[in-house]
């Protein structure tokens, strides 16, 4: 078996992943940003806008601009912090959560499509053991 070169497979990976997430992506009604912010409030519950911030590595200003438009959308709706009145903590709503959901339901039919109409059963089985192995990289 030859040796393969780990940063020629890695600038593949990125490249074929990279266009894998863009096609993905067309559809969406929610632009990546906002997609990303519902996301962590989803997964972890209410956050301040600092927080927030802090995790997408974005300045407050454009958090705040982002969190505004989730609001004004219905998706996110402002909560009192419960030690601190100072603070303003964020959480997803009922139709924010449902809107993320059916979002990535939508990715997820169209890989799945894709994968039922572009491999054969014995690539699909390759697939899921790549899959395994992209596992372990993260």
């Amino acid at each position: 078996m030859e040796n393969l070169d780990p940063l020629e497979l890695a600038a593949e990976l990125r490249v074929t992943i990279g266009t894998l997430v863009r096609r993905l992506r067309v559809g969406d009604e929610l632009p990546q940003n906002q997609a990303a912010v519902l996301g962590w409030l989803v997964r972890e519950g209410p956050h301040t806008t600092a927080e927030l911030a802090e995790r997408q590595r974005v300045r407050h200003q454009s958090m705040a601009r982002t969190v505004a438009l989730l609001t004004e959308a219905g998706l996110v709706e402002p909560q009192r912090h419960a030690t601190d009145g100072r603070k303003v903590l964020h959480a997803a709503t009922a139709e924010g959560t449902a809107a993320l959901h059916a979002q990535r339901s939508r990715r997820e039919g169209d890989l799945a499509a894709a994968i039922a109409d572009r491999l054969t059963p014995a690539e699909q089985h390759r697939l899921r053991d790549g899959i395994a192995l992209l596992g372990r990289l993260g």
